[in-house]
């Protein structure tokens, strides 16, 4: 289009999916040092299999309160200066947890009080986490031109699981070829102090991006959004974009239910069914998957590198098919295939089947969320909810996504204590009940305006 900048649009794009790069990373960071922060802290200090769990899925308590904080930060204090609050909650987490003992000056023994502050640190990069959720789509979606916003936000979910794919190779370099005995003293430490670096670089970079327009005129900065708004789109049209951003930035106080509570359950069990499905287990957990079905210590490192690359060019498959074929017809059969892979496995478990076979089933079920249930819940998360209940809506989802992931990240050690196959098996039957629920509840969104949906609701 005339006068649009494009070279400037992508390269603000690009910094503020560093943030999602983030969010990635540090969700998958665990995987690589889970087994050492077992040996080293839990079997160390003769704690059970449930803090176990609970002490891997503690970043997760921070994502909750950052989702839950995200919308009134953001508002108060503008989308750009939101970013630079996760990026250094990122860069705190990453230096603190690799390094827990740093209060105490007793590196290398294992105490309570270690535990305390690793879990502590981790929670910080959660909060981070919870924001960089909310707020990075929020900014690129803001700051984008209408006719291409649907593709740059989109390339934030690309930069998630890119994130996730960057830590698996980081952590599989930090192990190869060392012993077990320094893994689980030292490496552990340099697979969350590895973090730092992309964090420090968001930060830097965000003194060179914008705040939003959108920010600006809602806050009658009016003069600061039209350049802004010039620069990336032109003078021509920058007046006119600003009259409709006018018109549609007073803040509405509908309550949370105007619209009745189904459209809330709907949002809810949307977030719920796509952690109840078992998907952070692989990514939090996939070395100790692998070992377990005979994997050597490097492989069991290398193949989680191979999900990253299946879960990049999946979401990529969504990104390109979500607009072609909707959002429903992708749930469902990502449903189906998530079921299929996940009731495989829990019978190759209870027949303690290990081999090629157990592989080829996780890259089946990590392929089926990553094309349906990953992106697409997000996006349906924006678009279900009415202009006027959106933000109070959206919380509400993303603080519910959170809790869930928590639950079943943190439950995953007692309950394979019980039984592995079993534990697949509960992951395959909420596989089945989401395609059930999708089937009955889930109204399709694509081609309609929220408008459209606004009405439907009210129908």
């Amino acid at each position: 289009m005339k006068g649009r900048n494009s070279l400037y649009i992508v390269g603000i794009t690009l910094v503020a999916t560093l943030g999602g790069l983030l969010f990635g990373y540090d969700t998958a960071v665990i995987s690589g040092a889970e087994k050492s922060i077992q040996s080293f802290l839990i079997i160390g200090l003769g704690l059970s299999s449930w803090a176990h769990g609970a002490t891997i899925s503690s970043a997760l308590i921070g994502c909750i309160i950052g989702g839950i904080i995200s919308g009134i930060m953001s508002s108060k204090f503008g989308r750009k200066k939101t970013l630079f609050v996760a990026a250094a909650l990122f860069f705190v987490s990453a230096l603190g947890s690799g390094n827990p003992e740093f209060l105490f000056f007793a590196k290398g023994e294992p105490t309570m009080g270690l535990l305390y502050m690793f879990n502590f640190y981790r929670i910080i990069g959660g909060i981070g986490v919870g924001l960089a959720s909310a707020v990075c789509p929020m900014y690129i979606g803001e700051i984008a031109p209408a006719d291409i916003r649907g593709r740059l936000v989109s390339l934030n979910q690309f930069a998630i699981i890119f994130g996730m794919l960057v830590v698996y190779f980081v952590n599989w370099g930090i192990a190869n070829g060392q012993p077990i005995e320094w893994i689980n003293n030292i490496g552990w430490r340099r697979m969350f102090t590895s973090e730092a670096i992309p964090a420090g670089m968001f930060g830097l970079l965000l003194f060179f991006v914008p705040e939003t327009p959108r920010y600006l005129a809602l806050n009658r900065h009016d003069d600061k959004a039209f350049h802004i708004l010039s620069k990336i789109n032109g003078k021509e049209t920058a007046g006119i974009i600003l009259a409709d951003i006018k018109t549609t930035v007073e803040e509405s106080s509908a309550k949370l239910f105007s619209y009745g509570k189904i459209i809330i359950i709907v949002g809810i069990l949307l977030s719920v069914f796509q952690q109840f499905v078992g998907i952070n287990v692989a990514l939090y957990y996939a070395p100790r998957i692998f070992e377990s079905m005979g994997a050597g210590k490097d492989a069991s490192m290398m193949q989680p590198v191979i999900m990253g690359l299946v879960n990049v060019i999946f979401t990529v498959v969504a990104i390109l098919t979500v607009d072609k074929w909707g959002r429903r017809p992708l749930l469902m059969v990502g449903s189906v295939g998530m079921a299929i892979g996940m009731f495989a496995i829990g019978i190759l478990a209870f027949f303690k089947i290990i081999g090629i076979g157990t592989l080829i089933f996780i890259i089946i079920y990590t392929a089926s969320f990553m094309m349906s249930w990953g992106p697409i819940c997000w996006v349906l998360i924006s678009e279900i909810f009415p202009n006027k209940i959106r933000g109070k809506a959206v919380a509400v989802a993303v603080a519910a996504q959170w809790a869930a992931n928590y639950f079943i990240s943190s439950t995953y050690p007692a309950m394979m204590e019980l039984s592995s196959g079993g534990t697949y098996f509960f992951y395959g039957i909420m596989s089945i009940l989401s395609l059930i629920f999708v089937w009955k509840m889930v109204p399709e969104t694509k081609g309609k305006t929220l408008e459209e949906m606004q009405k439907l609701w009210k129908k």
